[in-house]
């Protein structure tokens, strides 16, 4: 299966809340019940957020924004059937990549702390906790609004970040930064 990571058109949007609710399932293993409602992905569209998908027909996908000057990281979701093949990775490399090219400070995102396929694997990725005094007025919304849907009441949640990998911005050779 190719797997390549791309933008989304509007031909990929449809099969994409199918795409979450299919990863959504595997946390209920582990007592995880998303409440009923729109997907995270039904959400975004829409609302600015950059779509990228892997895979034709997509295998997977990934929601971006900005939030208070870094991207934002909403959602990475793989067919269940699909995972452990490194999609998730191959998207989040795509994301962090794009951040990098755009002059983007870093990646922030919040997650299920103990869930193997969340905090774990972003730590594996370079994502780091970010303390509750360095967020952003975009983070603490966000933040109060998991609280408002209850999302913590499901399981310990963080916010992590992981700086960008961009390019010096002097010439080789000079100080850095």
């Amino acid at each position: 299966m190719d797997t390549e990571v791309r933008l989304a058109g509007p031909a990929d949007l449809e099969p994409l809340p199918a795409i979450e609710n299919s990863s959504d399932a595997l946390f209920a293993s582990l007592g995880i019940v998303f409440p009923p409602g729109p997907t995270v992905i039904e959400e975004m569209i829409g609302k600015g957020a950059e779509i990228l998908v892997a895979g034709e027909p997509p295998a997977g996908f990934t929601a971006v924004r900005e939030v208070d000057g870094g991207t934002h990281l909403e959602q990475i979701a793989v067919r269940a059937d699909l995972m452990g093949r490194g999609i998730g990775g191959r998207l989040l490399g795509a994301v962090l990549a794009r951040a990098a090219a755009a002059g983007s400070p870093g990646v922030s995102l919040l997650t299920f702390r103990d869930v193997p396929w969340n905090g774990p694997w972003y730590a594996r990725h370079g994502f780091a906790e970010l303390p509750e005094e360095a967020w952003g007025p975009g983070l603490r919304a966000y933040w109060r609004a998991e609280l408002a849907a209850g999302l913590p009441g499901l399981g310990p949640r963080l916010v992590m970040w992981r700086a960008s990998d961009r390019p010096p911005s002097r010439p080789s050779g000079g100080p850095g930064r």
